[in-house]
């Protein structure tokens, strides 16, 4: 049985966030939501000397992130811990070393005291560099722990000024982390060269960019993403492929994400009892500069190496996730003395054929998410899939007949009609 899949446009950013180890909830399968801890977000706020640039509706750029960030921490629901830390407020110096260290907690992250926290905000004046990477690093610590959702907000009007610490490889070495962290990113200046560095921060964790021109867009969009931190969220779990089907890991039903250098395979087991179908499908997206023309095949094997089923799918470089899926059912037994359920190990093999031009880092790996179901299959497996159509050929051999028999009758009518002419 082989499945062929194309690429999905606009499939799942890969680049969910990733969660620590493979261990499940108790309760809960692989990937689904627990709510066992407040959801928590960290506020970073650029205030380098750039923020006194009066040119959004008539103030300075820290006016208006000041007067947001009132109406964000006003509307801040209960449940959500939340924090806010700064780049480039205290150090107004020339030296760049002592500049690319200045990220503090302005507020941390906990439980709100708004009173506190907009007394905190008011002092805040512009003063010196632009350190992203290192306040991204920080404000990946200030929230770590626990297993809620954890989401950085990253407001600035400039690039990175500490390189060669690269803002958007810090950002997919948090995502490599697999702490379940996302990185959205606010521009306040329309800059192409911005617009680039805080985008490639965001895909890398799954997060998204958005250019800011008014103070009231600013408010809006931060409340949403707060907002959206507390919605009860699907956490994939983390998990490490093998080199080698007999080493991999077993995986239940559930959603995974792991991390596949360029040209890898990587292996998964799933152990299969009869009248069960295994659904498997899998993402990689591509969180950094990569030639065109690649392409992801799975495979589904038995543990001797045989091949039971396979899907694939190649891109072109127009989308950043290419995407495909496989369906394998193990039929019902008709007559089994042993009384005990006859399991089959399935392995699921990633392999993807992405290459990038030199200077292009190839670690950590491209993101991979992976889905595994195991359900209950179909009363007859032979009903599953024929050539990828299913019970489809039935429809398909009545459209042919049809057609066929409709050919007769219209070429009978068409020469009866000739023959009446030419008579006439």
């Amino acid at each position: 049985m082989i499945r062929r899949t194309r690429p999905v446009a606009g499939a799942i950013a890969l680049l969910a966030a990733l969660t620590a180890g493979i261990a499940f909830p108790a309760g809960a399968a692989a990937g689904e939501p627990t709510g066992q801890d407040a959801p928590k977000v960290d506020l970073v706020l650029d205030v380098s000397g750039s923020m006194r640039a009066r040119d959004i509706d008539g103030q300075s750029r820290m006016a208006a992130a000041k007067q947001a960030f009132n109406e964000v921490l006003d509307a801040t629901p209960e449940e959500v811990q939340l924090g806010i830390r700064t780049l480039g407020a205290d150090y107004a110096g020339d030296d760049r070393k002592e500049g690319c260290k200045d990220t503090a907690q302005l507020y941390p992250v906990g439980p709100l005291d708004r009173t506190e926290a907009k007394t905190a905000v008011a002092t805040l004046v512009p003063t010196g560099w632009t350190p992203i990477g290192p306040a991204l690093l920080r404000a990946a610590d200030d929230l770590d722990g626990g297993d809620g959702s954890k989401r950085i907000v990253l407001i600035s009007d400039g690039e990175d000024t500490c390189a060669p610490l690269d803002p958007c490889e810090v950002a997919r070495e948090i995502a490599a982390k697999g702490i379940g962290l996302t990185i959205d990113t606010l521009g306040l200046v329309p800059n192409a060269k911005l617009s680039r560095q805080l985008s490639c921060i965001a895909e890398a964790t799954g997060g998204t960019y958005t250019s800011i021109e008014h103070q009231d867009e600013l408010a809006d969009r931060v409340n949403e993403l707060v907002d959206r931190a507390a919605e009860p969220v699907v956490t994939p779990v983390a998990t490490e492929g093998a080199g080698s089907c007999d080493k991999a890991p077993v995986l239940q039903s559930g959603l995974y994400t792991d991390r596949e250098e360029f040209g890898q395979q990587r292996w998964y087991r799933v152990e299969l009892l009869a009248g069960q179908e295994l659904r498997a499908s899998v993402s990689v997206a591509a969180d950094r500069a990569v030639r065109p023309d690649y392409g992801v095949l799975m495979r589904a094997v038995t543990v001797h190496g045989r091949e039971i089923v396979r899907g694939e799918a190649t891109g072109n470089g127009r989308t950043d996730v290419v995407s495909t899926g496989l369906r394998h059912p193990k039929p019902e037994l008709e007559d089994d003395d042993s009384g005990k359920p006859a399991a089959e190990t399935v392995c699921i093999g990633v392999t993807t054929s992405f290459s990038a031009d030199a200077g292009v880092k190839t670690t950590p790996g491209l993101p991979l998410e992976l889905t595994v179901d195991v359900v209950d299959g179909p009363d007859n497996a032979s009903d599953v899939a024929s050539f990828g159509l299913g019970r489809g050929w039935w429809l398909l051999g009545a459209l042919v007949v049809t057609g066929f028999l409709a050919g007769l009758v219209w070429g009978w009518l068409s020469r009866w009609r000739v023959a009446v002419w030419r008579t006439n």
